[in-house]
């Protein structure tokens, strides 16, 4: 969303592509090479990061640092509430986060061993608050540009406004319709996005597979893979001729291409994760039958150590490789409040990583360190530009109204966001409104901002961040029969992914049913549902296009448009001053 209406003159745009000509030119010629020539092509450019190779009077080993953490999401500000702490092992918390406090931590980390690389596992914009978003993200980049970054993999939300603004963000350039808005120009990301596993739909590689950095005086590789189950999380419109390809497969390939440039020490930046059971920021109470731990079961033996994301959870694992060798496996939750840290060490003779005498862990972003100065400067001058949107007030709530609630899974924002749909695609004539909760990125809390807005006093910024994907609102109809299917598809053999509805539906659902007859006693306002009966179903075109699993949705029939999803909800704030969080009636469970 812009800033205002303005936008750049088509000459002043044209110039600033010129001026980038040299970096995009790259970019696209990269994406029309072949496999074999994409390898050679990386193994000629890869940037050399700064390192003093060895000589006959060092050691035998050196030593390297990979900084690395995942799905930032555009959180430069400390973030709020449960996203803004971490859970210790004990069941306490600690605040957590901010890009000023992540720089500081990192420079430390980076003092401390002088040979090291920071890397990100993906997401480092989409779904971002408002000082980041309103600018397209680029204050986020300059960010990562100013934190050192490398080289990073490409996560789902790096696709959510398509793949030209992917490489735009890679490449520079104003943007194509809202100009530059944060600075008078846009340089682009100085660090590398991969994507192993990403291609067009004719085979070409979309994006480079591996970087590879000489640090500590041997080659780095690093490979890039993102969640094969992409296009489940992502608009079809935005990832419309490109295709995403099996995680393992793609490191495995890439792999033995390293290999075979003598790049021993790989590394894979993979945008998937596990969920887990609890624990603190170096535990592994992973959930069984994750995707990230079965992709590091399989994955290259030649991998010394996989940085994972996209769950937004926070383990530090050993997981033994198919040749029976451990190999560190970890994720930093999210939003900038762990740094997954890896120290190799690596034989200078074979230039391969020494497995028992390497260590990892995560580390904590606590608040309690001084504030790095650029970041902080960053963060202001983001602030500052945003603040006139940002800050203004749109709505009132008499309490919290938190993202996660009742057993059931159903939720009091989640609640208000689906009446909210509800009520703004009435000239639809809906009789049910019905979203996602991965839509809802945020927290609606009470108490008042460091801004001064005053306690229960709802701003622009904060409702941004609960709802900032953009998504339009469609309107289809269903039969009960389909209603029912659409609702019996929250539940999967991988996770449950409970849908957020309005005040009109009630049902039920049995825990121990078995998967696809678990949910009984639907009721539209009171009225048993009828499965051939025709019914008027508000959702996000992201739901309407299968996102998440949900397919029975694209079987809707009679599609009508409505308003963007936040324009739904800042309607909704204006028309209900004082909203209460709704009882956690609609969705009964039983045994």
């Amino acid at each position: 969303m812009p800033l205002s209406s303005s936008r750049r003159s088509g000459s002043a745009g044209a110039l600033e592509r010129k001026e980038k000509g040299v970096k995009t030119a790259r970019f696209g010629r990269l994406t029309a090479l072949g496999a074999a020539a994409l390898a050679a092509a990386a193994a000629v450019t890869a940037p050399v990061a700064a390192g003093t190779p060895g000589s006959a009077g060092d050691p035998a080993t050196t030593q390297v640092r990979l900084i690395t953490f995942n799905d930032l999401h555009g959180n430069l500000e400390p973030p709020a509430g449960s996203s803004g702490s971490v859970t210790l092992p004990d069941g306490s918390s600690v605040e957590a986060g901010g890009a000023q406090y992540l720089a500081t931590h990192v420079k430390r980390l980076r003092e401390q061993v002088p040979d090291s690389l920071v890397l990100s596992a993906g997401d480092n914009v989409g779904a971002s608050p408002v000082n980041s978003a309103l600018f397209h993200d680029e204050p986020t980049i300059a960010f990562l540009n100013q934190l050192g970054v490398t080289t990073s993999v490409v996560g789902n939300h790096e696709f959510d406004e398509g793949f030209e603004e992917l490489r735009r963000m890679s490449d520079g350039g104003c943007h194509p319709v809202d100009g530059c808005q944060f600075r008078e120009s846009f340089p682009g990301a100085d660090f590398e996005q991969l994507g192993a596993n990403v291609t067009f739909d004719d085979g070409r590689p979309a994006l480079k597979p591996f970087d590879v950095r000489t640090v500590g005086g041997t080659r780095v590789g690093i490979i890039g893979a993102t969640l094969e189950d992409l296009p489940s999380v992502v608009a079809p419109g935005a990832i419309e001729g490109l295709k995403f390809g099996d995680e393992v497969e793609a490191i495995n390939r890439t792999s033995r291409v390293l290999d075979g440039m003598g790049v021993k020490a790989q590394v894979v930046l993979l945008h998937q994760g596990d969920a887990t059971e609890g624990g603190g920021p170096d535990d592994c109470d992973l959930t069984p039958g994750g995707p990230a731990a079965a992709i590091a079961q399989a994955a290259s033996p030649n991998v010394d150590v996989i940085f994972s994301g996209h769950s937004h959870s926070q383990y530090s694992c050993t997981i033994d490789d198919p040749a029976g060798n451990p190999r560190p496996v970890l994720q930093g939750a999210s939003y900038g409040r762990l740094l997954s840290v890896a120290d190799l060490t690596i034989d200078r003779a074979t230039q391969d990583v020494v497995r028992g005498e390497s260590r990892a862990r995560n580390e904590i972003v606590t608040r309690d360190v001084p504030a790095d100065p650029d970041a902080q400067a960053l963060i202001d001058e983001a602030a500052t530009k945003a603040a006139p949107i940002a800050n203004r007030p749109v709505g009132s709530i008499t309490a919290d109204l938190p993202r996660a609630g009742a057993p059931s899974g159903e939720s009091p924002l989640g609640d208000v966001i689906a009446d909210a749909q509800f009520e703004a695609t009435a000239a639809n004539s809906p009789q049910v409104a019905i979203t996602n909760p991965g839509g809802i990125r945020a927290d609606l809390l009470f108490p008042g901002s460091p801004n001064g807005e005053g306690d229960g006093v709802v701003t622009y910024g904060e409702a941004f961040a609960v709802q900032p994907f953009g998504n339009i609102m469609q309107t289809m109809t269903l039969t009960g029969a389909q209603l029912k299917a659409v609702l019996e598809q929250q539940w999967t053999p991988e996770e449950t992914n409970v849908l957020q509805v309005s005040a009109g539906l009630r049902y039920s659902y049995s825990a121990s049913a078995p998967i696809g007859s678990k949910v009984t006693e639907i009721s539209i306002n009171g009225q048993p549902v009828d499965p051939n009966a025709p019914y008027r179903i508000s959702v996000n075109n992201f739901l309407a296009g299968g996102g998440d699993g949900f397919t029975e949705f694209t079987k809707g029939t009679d599609i009508a448009g409505g308003p963007v999803d936040l324009d739904a909800f800042l309607a909704y704030l204006d028309a209900h001053p004082g909203i209460a969080p709704p009882p956690a009636d609609r969705i009964t469970t039983l045994p």
